[in-house]
């Protein structure tokens, strides 16, 4: 059963708790989204509250997909860009879906809404997003439509002596 997908959806306890255990659980099971494993839950609360204090000042807008439960399922982060010379494209952050849900499709879904929102906001030509080397991301990214516009070799450190690559993709909607 696919995802119901929601841009800019009204924020509860429910969902605040919904993105808190999904972006806890994608850290658990090794997925590359700003922590590694085991997530410290009150650092990813932290990470959170910014990203909603972001989105109360309209920086940011929230894509959530819900399962056929209702459950929270997958996120994105729309980023829109400051810098006046820059305010054609926007960042993609915070990619995520559950990992009870991988393998069905729900990634390329998700990515599919949030090309589709980004087409929606005036002005935008462009999503740009960096994923960490060493996953696979970019073969996951490109096959999605993005493309490898840059890599800085070993900018991310896992952990002592595991440096890996920032890889910077970008897909234009135009």
């Amino acid at each position: 059963m696919p995802l119901t997908f929601t841009l800019d959806p009204s924020v509860d306890r429910d969902l605040r708790d919904g993105i808190l255990d999904l972006w806890t659980e994608v850290t658990d099971a090794g997925g590359a989204v700003g922590f590694v494993a085991p997530a410290e839950r009150e650092a990813v609360r932290a990470e959170l509250v910014k990203h909603f204090v972001a989105m109360a000042e309209g920086r940011v807008r929230l894509l959530v997909g819900h399962d056929e439960d209702g459950r929270v399922a997958a996120t994105a982060f729309l980023t829109f860009n400051t810098h006046r010379l820059m305010t054609h494209w926007l960042w993609l952050y915070t990619v995520m879906v559950h990992p009870r849900h991988q393998g069905k499709g729900y990634g390329r879904d998700l990515l599919a809404a949030a090309a589709d929102a980004a087409r929606g906001f005036d002005g935008i030509e462009a999503v740009r997003l960096t994923c960490r080397g060493g996953l696979g991301l970019e073969r996951f990214y490109a096959s999605c439509g993005y493309k490898e516009v840059g890599r800085v070799p070993d900018a991310i450190r896992v952990a002592p002596g595991d440096d890996r690559d920032d890889v910077i993709m970008l897909l234009p909607l135009t």
